[in-house]
């Protein structure tokens, strides 16, 4: 077996476009001894394959890679963003209607949070979305608990050091006043942990409702709680630069919901 063919793709991005993991997953997986190629077990990741070698993965062959497809999804309050949880409580692959491919989040959205998710079954595609590179803004609805003013929100517009971690400025405005509560709308162009709740709480504010609205171009829009909708094809060819090998589902899939755990 040659490691040095110019031929074909790098084996960690066969194993992403599959929808088996991110690249940055699969290498880690290739460096743990946990994937083969014509039955010889590799540990790098600096080897090209084509269609004609036989990846196998945990003791299961690689299964052929599905065009790549993105989803919109509406993430209800109370579900965790990850594969498996510990804690056991439910996650957001755990409440998507059955007959869905697997598929992978594009970051995150925190267990208290809700809103648009977008999820897709290709690691390039994740990576893409994800790359800092894209700058796209993500967009919030956010209930805070207390009085903010134009100062108050200030130094966030600027940018603010919390615990020695520099978090870029934010676009905020201040949408009305309501009760004890605020709305504000908050547009961010990174995605660190936690980091509008950490923020806001760093200018005596409290968030009691965070609801993502938009990622980039992609938007709500009317999906409810728990509905998923596939995007066009047209609209990740427009959007996302996708080459001919790139031949997502032409048309959209219909809106499916599936009731959270306690109430099937």
């Amino acid at each position: 077996m040659s490691t040095d063919t110019p031929k074909g793709d790098r084996i960690a991005k066969v194993i992403a476009r599959a929808g088996l993991a991110s690249r940055r997953e699969a290498e880690r997986m290739i460096e743990a001894g946990r994937v083969t190629v014509n039955s010889e077990r590799i540990f790098s990741p600096a080897l090209n394959v084509t269609a004609q070698d036989k990846i196998v993965v945990d003791g299961q062959a690689l299964a052929e890679a599905e065009p790549p497809r993105l989803w919109l999804y509406h993430k209800p309050a109370g579900l965790v963003t990850t594969a498996r949880d510990e804690k056991g409580r439910e996650t957001v692959f755990d409440a998507l209607p059955e007959g869905m491919p697997r598929v992978m989040s594009v970051g995150r959205l925190d267990l208290n949070s809700e809103g648009l998710l977008l999820l897709t079954n290709d690691g390039e595609m994740k990576r893409k979305l994800e790359l800092p590179s894209t700058g796209w803004l993500r967009k919030y609805r956010v209930r805070v608990r207390g009085y903010p003013s134009e100062d108050t929100l200030a130094p966030l517009r600027k940018g603010v050091t919390i615990d020695g971690e520099r978090f870029q400025g934010m676009q905020i405005s201040l949408d009305r006043q309501q009760g004890a509560n605020a709305w504000l709308t908050v547009g961010l162009r990174e995605g660190r942990n936690r980091e509008i709740r950490r923020a806001m709480e760093h200018v005596g504010l409290v968030v009691n409702r965070l609801l993502r609205v938009s990622y980039g171009p992609f938007q709500l829009g009317e999906l409810k709680a728990g509905e998923i909708e596939e995007v066009r094809g047209r609209v990740l060819r427009d959007q996302l630069g996708l080459d001919s090998d790139f031949k997502p589902a032409l048309k959209p899939k219909r809106r499916v919901t599936r009731p959270p755990r306690g109430k099937r």
